[in-house]
C-alpha cells in the first residue's frame, strides 16, 4: 500500500509540474505573439481600407481622418465603432464602417463596409472570419470575387426582399453547398446601408468637418436605430 501511495504521489506530482510547464509555455508564446497577430490584423484592416477606397480616390490620409460612431445592433458591435473618412480636396467621398454578421456557419463574420455620400456601396471586405474552408471562405477576395457584387447597391437597389441569395428569392449569387455564409454577410451590409441612411444627416456633417485632433463630438443621443420604414427581407 506504501508503495502504491508513493506511487501516486510522483505521479501527481510529475502531472502538477507537467501541467505548470505547459501552462507558462502557452502565457509565454501568448505573450511574445500578441502584438504580431495584432500587427497583422491592423496590416489587414489598412490594406482592406485601401481596396474599398483606393488610393487614386481620395487624398487624404485615411487611416487618420477617423470619426466614432456608438454602437448600434444593425453593426452588431457591442461598443463604439471607428469609422474611415475618404475625402478628395477637402470634401467627402466616402465612409468605411465596421459591421459585423453575427449568424455566419462558424461564428461572427467581421467587415468593412465603403459608403458614398448618396448611400451607396463603394466596396466591402470581410476581414475575419472562420468559415469553412473551401466553402464559406469564398467570401474572401483571394477566393473569389464574390464580394465585389455588393458595389454600386443601395438600399433601393435591389429592393428591400431582394437582399438576400438567389436560393431564396434574392440577387445575390449562393456558394456551392453553402448559403449560410453569404446570407449573414448580405444581411450585415444591408443593415449597414440602413444604419446610414437612418443617420445620414448627422453623419454627413461630421465628414464635412475638417478633421479635428481632440476627436469627433458624435454622441449616442445624436444617432437613432429606430426601425426604417422600409419593407424588411
Amino acid at each position: 500500500m506504501s508503495t502504491m501511495l508513493q506511487s501516486i504521489r510522483r505521479s501527481a506530482f510529475g502531472l502538477g509540474i507537467f501541467a505548470v510547464i505547459t501552462g507558462g509555455t502557452i502565457a509565454v508564446t501568448q505573450a511574445l505573439t500578441s502584438d504580431r497577430i495584432s500587427e497583422q490584423a491592423a496590416r489587414a484592416e489598412a490594406k482592406a481600407l485601401y481596396e474599398i477606397i483606393p488610393e487614386s480616390a481620395h487624398d487624404n490620409d485615411l487611416l487618420k481622418d477617423t470619426l466614432e460612431l456608438p454602437a448600434s445592433n444593425r453593426l452588431a458591435t457591442d461598443g463604439p465603432v471607428t469609422a474611415w473618412v475618404a475625402r478628395q480636396n477637402g470634401r467627402p467621398v466616402g465612409i468605411i464602417m465596421p459591421a459585423i454578421a453575427p449568424d455566419g456557419y462558424s461564428g461572427e463574420i467581421k467587415l468593412l463596409v465603403g459608403i458614398a455620400p448618396d448611400g451607396t456601396v463603394l466596396g466591402v471586405r470581410v476581414i475575419a472570419h472562420k468559415e469553412t474552408p473551401g466553402l464559406g471562405d469564398r467570401v474572401e477576395t483571394r477566393k473569389s470575387d464574390w464580394v465585389k457584387s455588393f458595389e454600386g447597391r443601395s438600399l433601393g437597389d435591389p429592393r428591400p426582399k431582394r437582399w438576400n441569395v438567389k436560393k431564396n428569392g434574392g440577387v445575390f449569387d449562393q456558394f456551392t453547398g453553402a448559403t449560410i455564409t453569404p446570407r449573414a454577410v448580405i444581411k450585415a451590409v444591408q443593415k449597414s446601408l440602413i444604419y446610414f441612411r437612418k443617420n445620414q444627416r448627422v453623419i454627413q456633417a461630421q465628414m464635412n468637418k475638417a478633421p479635428s485632433p481632440q476627436g469627433p463630438d458624435v454622441t449616442p443621443a445624436d444617432l437613432t436605430d429606430d426601425p426604417l420604414n422600409v419593407e424588411q427581407s
